[in-house]
């Protein structure tokens, strides 16, 4: 049968790889790249990370042998030249990696990311930091740079294998700016005060100066010498202040008693189901003390309690129950000669429930005492006398555990926004909304830990590991930059796109983008290339999301 198909015709499954090399040319990354590092290599730095960034954000694991990647891949489309499929060899892609570490990652990425605040609306007045694990198998021995990889304290919950620590800032929620990998046993909050020393100067290359923008890390935060050096820097930041601290309850109970409470309602963006409830907050204004400072103090109540706390709550009660009852079975051995001994030993057990969450119900009653030894059968019973019985109930005191139960549902926010016009900017609501968004930067986590995205660490180098967590910084930002602009695209238009199950959304995520194109083919047939099917209606509204022209299918 002849074939319809001319012989020199091929095709190739491109998917959304052409949009991440469309969202990668609007930040240069090919040109930053291959304009910092200095190389001879017919393999420049920047194709060859554009080539990882492409396979990383692919869905392929793991992140090696990409010269089997693109093998059957259309690569003048992606990459916007012709490469031979054995340049990205193994010894060639370390090599190329080699010398990105020897230019600095931090360096090549900040530009990356300023070409993004550049060319993108992000708002880098509000700035996240945390910090994650990454484990990893194998031995790696010895002190070298730039990081040493050790045992420490494991986010995986893994301590029995060695990890790095990632640390990340973002900006306007999850746009990453800054990436580094730190030894393994490195603590939060060293890396707080670390970065508290040069975040001034990095935001002023973002046109910010010191008290323009707001600092938002987690509980590590706060130390005493965390708290001192962003006073003295003159950096905003808002925290939440760790139950440890005498004040974190003091706070809570203040609110509590004073009873006036900030309605702050929902802040749910996304819609809420029988199962999963939307959480209604609530805000008290107060202030601490720590460290001869004065602070902000915002407590904040939410409807979703704490179900940790609450199982604590019910495992102290509990106990204290169980204590209670043996107290109950020591002191009231048996019945009392009077009625005045029952009295006392009623006033014990009261006065040892006090305190306890529990209340005690008693009852004494009169009862007849009989002589000992079996009755006669013949011969009626004949008491001897009278005694008394105690019959205790203990019950759980309802007033004291909802006031429990209420403060559990507290946390309280820290903050030195405590200027006049702190207040007008950032009242309890936005408060509260600005800290949400550390939501974002964990999210960032999953990313960097999905196995989709990255599997196991396949290199022993730890500047070579650097390297690759540049390359995944990139991704991530790539992606995070995808679905900003498809969102803001919604938020400004009022328009819908097709979201999951062909219903329409407002929230649609990268993800959700990658799965409408995962049918794209392209037909190439010299330097002519055409879609072997036309867009359906639902892609065309993701690349109009995008603000990317069709053309990227078909145009290197």
């Amino acid at each position: 049968m002849k074939s319809i198909i001319p012989a020199d015709m091929t095709f190739s499954e491109v998917g959304h790889l052409p949009i991440v090399k469309a969202f990668a040319q609007r930040i240069k990354l090919v040109e930053t790249f291959d304009a910092m590092v200095d190389s001879q290599m017919n393999l420049s730095a920047g194709t060859c990370v554009l080539a990882m960034v492409l396979d990383t954000l692919s869905g392929r694991t793991p992140l090696y042998r990409l010269k089997t990647f693109f093998h059957e891949k259309d690569i003048e489309l992606l990459l916007g030249r012709e490469v031979a499929p054995a340049t990205f060899a193994d010894h060639n892609v370390a090599r190329v990696l080699d010398k990105i570490f020897d230019t600095g990652t931090h360096k090549i990425f900040s530009k990356i990311a300023q070409n993004a605040i550049d060319v993108f609306d992000i708002d880098p007045q509000r700035v996240h930091f945390d910090t994650t694990s990454i484990t990893v198998f194998g031995d790696y021995e010895g002190d070298e740079n730039p990081f040493k990889i050790d045992y420490g304290y494991s986010k995986d919950k893994r301590p029995d294998l060695k990890q790095f620590l990632v640390s990340m800032l973002c900006v306007d929620r999850n746009i990453p700016i800054i990436g580094a990998c730190r030894d393994g046993n490195a603590s939060d909050k060293t890396l707080n005060n670390e970065l508290l020393g040069g975040i001034s100067k990095h935001m002023a290359r973002h046109g910010l100066a010191p008290g323009a923008f707001v600092y938002v890390a987690d509980s590590a935060f706060v130390t005493a010498d965390n708290l001192a050096k962003s006073a003295d820097n003159g950096i905003k930041f808002l925290t939440r202040l760790p139950a440890t601290y005498k004040e974190c309850s003091r706070a809570i109970e203040t609110a509590v008693n004073a009873d006036q409470w900030i309605d702050i309602g929902t802040l749910n963006t996304t819609e809420a189901t029988v199962k999963r409830p939307a959480a209604v907050y609530r805000a008290h204004e107060t202030s601490v003390n720590l460290y001869g400072r004065t602070y902000r103090a915002l407590v904040v109540h939410s409807s979703a309690h704490d179900k940790r706390r609450h199982k604590r709550i019910d495992r102290m009660l509990a106990q204290k129950r169980k204590e209670l009852e043996n107290t109950c079975k020591k002191l009231n051995a048996g019945p009392f000669f009077c009625e005045t001994d029952a009295r006392k030993v009623a006033e014990q057990l009261s006065s040892a429930a006090k305190g306890n969450y529990h209340r005690l119900q008693y009852r004494i009653s009169q009862v007849d005492k009989y002589p000992r030894g079996r009755p006669s059968l013949c011969k009626p019973r004949i008491p001897i006398g009278k005694e008394y019985i105690l019959e205790v109930t203990i019950e759980e005191d309802q007033a004291a555990l909802a006031t429990l139960r209420f403060e559990a549902g507290c946390f309280v926010l820290l903050s030195n926004l405590t200027d006049p016009h702190d207040y007008d900017q950032w009242p309890a609501r936005e408060l509260l909304l600005l800290y949400k968004d550390q939501g974002g930067i964990e999210q960032n986590f999953s990313f960097l830990k999905d196995p989709v995205i990255v599997n196991s660490i396949f290199l022993k180098k730890p500047h070579r590991i650097e390297v690759l967590g540049l390359v995944l910084l990139i991704a991530l930002l790539i992606w995070r930059l995808m679905e900003k602009c498809m969102r803001k695209y919604i938020e400004t238009t009022g328009n819908q796109i097709t979201g999951w199950k062909k219903k329409p959304t407002k929230r649609p995520t990268s993800f959700m983008m990658t799965t409408k194109f995962l049918s794209i083919l392209v037909a190439r047939l010299g330097d002519r290339r055409q879609l072997a099917r036309p867009l359906r209606q639902e892609q065309k509204e993701f690349l109009q999301a995008l603000g990317v022209s069709p053309d990227v299918f078909i145009t290197p």
